[in-house]
């Protein structure tokens, strides 16, 4: 069997891989034979030995003399002279390039031959090298005839060589960089799904999702290894150097698209048209807005700097090349990614879209610096960035549309039925837990708003930057010099506010009770002002000033609701109208008792069915009445019960005890239509 030959540097053609001393069946003398014989097949005659050419030339010594031919075409002008004397050394390169390219596909069973040996790589290219420079120099010499075309011929076997190692180390299984990227949008930005804006059901137990940036470490986007690198790199070079940039640069453009499309299909990409994005429900187009969040934020923060680090890496002798074939690349990716957001925005709106309308915005504000850096020549970058920001500020039209819809929800809402036992009504819920959530965005509703919308006072904003002092003191006034209430998504949330008070308000005038009302303006007035503590960020546009106020407001309601249902109640308990001569009256004195049992049964019976939400607000009310009734009755019954008979008497007049009274008053506002009956039987 015929056994490898190996083209060093150093040693002589032929000379074997196990080394100079070991026997091999082709000397030196019968591979120069070969050559020899080949020629006389081809027909060609032996040209005359010159500048020392001889059949057993090392390769080393056969570059020199290529060189040095080389050299003399650069120095001198043939234009005007006969065509120059080829070297036969140029003739043996041609057949020494030729057979190390079918020494590279013999007895190899991989697919990447190139790197096996290093050295045997490095002889092929530095040969390779001087073949396209004789190719490129010779080529304006027609008459060459025979030594030109071989040149040529072995410089295309050996690019058509190269041209498919170069695709085989590109897709080679084990170098795939992105075997081990994974879909992570399980978890959504900030906000996950909210329900429909009629039903005015936004639960209080709401989960907000946090953007996990761990789940994709930067280390799990694994590069080629550095030994497939240089591979790549060695290739690039010889194939550019030659002439063959074009299908260099095809090779790696194909299979590089092909990677990265497999990549963010792994990722859960599915290249979806506007169509399909029109006709998918929301829970379906939800899910793919997640996922594209997640992709556009690995192309951002990985997916790009890694493949670009590729492209430089492979192309490190060419970063023009490497600039071109990189920014071409990822531009055709975001400009896909794009047309998706492009496609949501023109989706039908609705309020449960505000908040994945904003993770949209936020991760296209994000992807924009990452897209007009140096890495992308200047026209592409700006191309992409103004494709970005204006896909970014269509979105930001969109949620501003949506969340200054909400307005109009409030007004809308006026239905005649209220809600049952003075409980919050399911408006004041959806709205506040809205906002609540709307604010988690408060930096992004910022500076969506100001963007877009064209308020009047926000040029006298401006003007504030420029020491208008006059406006700063009416600020101060008005804000307590908080600059986030100047803004135009503070003015927007501060108006909500209103509009959502004085929708309460009229509902509240749907009790018959006016005791009732006042249990209601309580619940809803309590559940905003907890709602507005609870949230850092509404707490901060809203101000101390406001919920200060909103307390003080509470407190009327409770003292007009005390007025209200137990004035009466304590008229019975007064002294006042009891004496007739100076003696107390019995029949007065009894038609007392008897008001305050009537009173307080009809109280227990309906205002323990009312409905108190919140345990601190039920507390302070049971303990305020507490604070004024026991004190009261125990006063009346201690000084005007000797004046009724003792016996049944009594007992039909004085009907409760003052611990009884206690007892009662903790059964209030529980919701409960029993509790009187159970407590009489």
């Amino acid at each position: 069997m015929e056994k490898s030959v190996s083209f060093s540097k150093d040693g002589n053609v032929g000379t074997p891989k196990y080394g100079l001393d070991s026997p091999d069946p082709k000397s030196e003398s019968q591979l120069s034979g070969e050559v020899a014989e080949e020629k006389d097949l081809n027909g060609e005659e032996d040209a005359p030995a010159s500048r020392g050419d001889h059949p057993n030339m090392s390769l080393v010594q056969i570059l020199d003399d290529v060189d040095r031919f080389l050299n003399t075409l650069v120095k001198d002008s043939y234009e005007s002279k006969p065509p120059p004397e080829v070297p036969d050394s140029v003739e043996l390169l041609s057949k020494m390039v030729g057979s190390m390219i079918d020494n590279y596909n013999q007895g190899q069973a991989s697919l990447i031959k190139f790197g096996k040996d290093p050295e045997n790589d490095s002889s092929f290219l530095e040969a390779l090298s001087r073949i396209s420079e004789l190719s490129n120099e010779l080529g304006i010499f027609a008459s060459l005839g025979s030594g030109l075309n071989r040149a040529s011929s072995v410089l295309q076997r050996a690019m058509s060589f190269l041209d498919e190692e170069f695709r085989t180390l590109l897709e080679d299984p084990k170098s795939d960089n992105y075997k081990d990227i994974k879909n992570n949008n399980n978890k959504t930005p900030k906000q996950s799904s909210s329900n429909n804006n009629n039903s005015h059901e936004f639960s209080d137990r709401c989960v907000l999702g946090e953007a996990d940036q761990s789940d994709q470490p930067e280390d799990e986007f694994a590069a080629f290894s550095p030994e497939t690198v240089s591979k790549l790199n060695k290739i690039a070079k010889a194939m550019i150097k030659a002439g063959y940039d074009t299908e260099c640069c095809m090779a790696y453009t194909i299979s590089r698209r092909t990677a990265f499309k497999g990549a963010l299909q792994k990722l859960g990409y599915d290249n979806i048209s506007i169509d399909d994005v029109q006709r998918m429900q929301w829970e379906s187009l939800e899910g793919e807005i997640a996922t594209w969040i997640s992709i556009v934020k690995q192309c951002s923060a990985v997916l790009f700097p890694n493949e670009q680090k590729l492209c430089d890496s492979v192309f490190s002798d060419h970063p023009s090349i490497s600039q071109s074939l990189f920014s071409n690349m990822a531009r055709s990716f975001v400009i896909k990614l794009l047309d998706f957001a492009e496609a949501v925005v023109l989706t039908k709106r609705s309020a449960e879209k505000l908040f994945k309308f904003l993770d949209m915005y936020e991760t296209l504000r994000d992807l924009i610096p990452a897209i007009s850096g140096e890495s992308y020549p200047p026209e592409i970058a700006k191309e992409m960035t103004t494709e970005a920001a204006t896909a970014k500020t269509r979105l930001g039209e969109a949620a501003l549309s949506i969340f200054c819809d909400l307005e109009n929800s409030i007004k809308s809402d006026n239905g005649r039925t209220p809600v049952p036992s003075g409980a919050v009504h399911p408006l004041t819920r959806y709205v506040m837990n809205y906002l609540k959530y709307a604010c988690e965005y408060k930096d992004t509703l910022e500076q969506v708003f100001r963007q877009c919308l064209r308020m009047d006072d926000h040029d006298h904003h401006d003007k504030d930057n420029d020491n208008d002092d006059q406006v700063q003191k009416d600020q101060h006034h008005q804000h307590e010099l908080d600059p986030s209430k100047t803004s135009p998504f503070s003015k927007q949330l501060m108006s909500m506010m209103d509009l959502l008070d004085v929708n309460l308000d009229m509902k509240s005038k749907l009790y018959r009770d006016p005791s009732l009302s006042y249990v209601f303006l309580m619940n809803n007035g309590r559940y905003i002002v907890q709602k507005i503590k609870g949230s850092t960020e509404i707490h901060q546009l809203m101000g101390d000033t406001w919920c200060r106020k909103r307390s003080s407001d509470l407190r009327q309601y409770h003292k007009n609701y005390q007025r209200e249902t137990w004035g009466k109640v304590l008229q019975c308990l007064g002294h006042e109208g009891l004496q007739v001569n100076g003696k107390v009256s019995k029949p007065v004195l009894k038609e007392r008792f008897k008001s305050f049992n009537a009173m307080f049964d009809e109280i227990h019976k309906t205002q323990s069915t009312w409905v108190v939400c919140d345990d601190q607000l039920q507390s302070e009310l049971r303990v305020s009445i507490s604070a004024v009734m026991i004190p009261a009755y125990r006063s009346f019954l201690g000084r005007f019960k000797q004046y009724l008979d003792a016996g049944r008497q009594a007992e039909k007049y004085i009907k409760y005890q003052p611990e009884d009274i206690e007892t009662f008053i903790d059964e209030l506002f529980d919701g409960n239509a029993t509790s009187m009956a159970r407590r009489r039987t």
